[in-house]
């Protein structure tokens, strides 16, 4: 796949984006989750919905990837980030901003958004506080975007996210890609085979591209999940916006994404059977038509 590199600027901050291919067709931004970088979405996803219509492109969000890095603030990790009381690096709206950046970098008036996990919670927000920039959300494996601090742990699967903190690997190249494999497989959907050879590759390339590993950086995560919201309520999103959720999602619970469909008038919902808290190359198909479908 090709990749035309762009820099967008939100004041201070530098986002590196990409623009994937399908010039001319619909705008379609790609907001991955927490901490890794634009280098994990599925090529062949991608390459379907350039097949659909869309003109598509990627970006690392502020603490993640190639783009402007808090190192030197405080952060413990991601989920006592959710309610000490410490100021945070960043808001919530900051984070919408830096989308709206990144659009105007690639010369996007409007687009539609899809964004998997806190990428999803990103594109709500984005949603709210610019609706005259977004024509449609798509919001994967997301938690509501106007659910605060302790409260998002209703919705998380406290046991597994346990079990993740624990994971270790040695320092180095090596030990970077164990942990991505490892986070890959541990996410994964267990209605269909694991494709490692693609988790690898997608690892890989992030490491390749002289980027450090978002898998292990949970301070950075820390620093994203700790981003405080005060924009308007998820009710008042005005956006269409397609709701998918993993029916076997290990991490968020369905009911996140069935909380959002609720909230949002004309919402619509669908439970993929089968998945976990990833994109699988067997359910490309349905989540492409249903996002063409949104779209129109």
């Amino acid at each position: 796949m090709i990749r035309i590199p762009h820099t967008a600027r939100n004041g201070d901050v530098h986002l590196a984006a990409d623009d994937l291919g399908g010039a001319g067709g619909d705008p379609l931004l790609l907001i991955m989750g927490l901490g890794v970088s634009r280098f994990f979405w599925p090529d062949g996803l991608v390459a379907a919905l350039i097949d659909t219509g869309f003109s598509v492109a990627s970006f690392d969000g502020r603490d993640a990837g190639g783009s402007t890095r808090f190192d030197d603030a405080p952060a413990a990790n991601p989920v006592t980030a959710l309610w000490r009381r410490r100021p945070p690096a960043y808001t919530a709206e900051d984070m919408a901003d830096d989308t709206v950046a990144v659009l105007d970098a690639l010369g996007w008036r409007r687009a539609h958004l899809f964004g998997i996990s806190q990428g999803g919670l990103v594109a709500q927000r984005t949603a709210l506080r610019h609706p005259a920039r977004v024509h449609t959300v798509t919001s994967f494996a997301a938690i509501p975007s106007d659910v605060r601090g302790a409260a998002v742990l209703r919705y998380v699967r406290l046991p597994f996210l346990a079990r993740l903190t624990r994971m270790r690997h040695p320092a180095g190249r090596d030990g970077d890609v164990a942990a991505g494999l490892a986070l890959l497989r541990a996410v994964a959907s267990p209605g269909y085979p694991f494709d490692e050879p693609d988790a690898r590759r997608r690892v890989e390339r992030e490491l390749d591209a002289g980027l450090p590993s978002g898998v292990r950086d949970s301070r950075a995560q820390a620093r994203q999940t700790g981003a405080t919201w005060h924009g308007p309520r998820l009710r008042e999103l005005r956006a269409p916006i397609l709701v998918l959720h993993g029916e076997q999602d290990p991490l968020i619970r369905p009911a996140a994404g069935r909380r959002i469909a609720a909230s949002v008038p004309g919402a619509r919902y669908v439970e993929l059977p089968g998945t976990g808290h990833d994109l699988p190359r067997e359910i490309w198909p349905a989540v492409v038509r249903e996002i063409r479908a949104r779209a129109g």
